[in-house]
């Protein structure tokens, strides 16, 4: 679990480096993913009908409910790599 936290903190570390913005499907899921991964699932309550950013991310994370922190961190580093060969690294 180390060596798959040490990936996880590399990747998110590495998201943020990445030379082009990934698409907003993207940012969501990359949203979503590590937020699954380090909270679990989703403990609020969805935001209100003008919030349309936040409402956004809540419906995507809510779609990773049940989810393990390990799948969630899998998921996560393999999509980083994918949007490291898509965005330029």
């Amino acid at each position: 679990m180390a060596d798959l936290q040490a990936k996880f903190d590399q990747a998110a570390a590495e998201a943020k480096e990445l030379k082009t913005k990934p698409s907003d499907e993207d940012m969501l899921l990359l949203y979503a993913l590590f937020k699954q991964a380090n909270v679990g699932d989703v403990n609020t309550a969805r935001p209100g009908m003008f919030d349309f950013t936040g409402k956004a991310k809540w419906d995507a994370w809510e779609k990773q409910k049940g989810k393990s922190k390990e799948d969630a961190m899998n998921e996560y580093i393999a999509l980083v790599e994918q949007l490291k060969e898509k965005c330029g690294f």
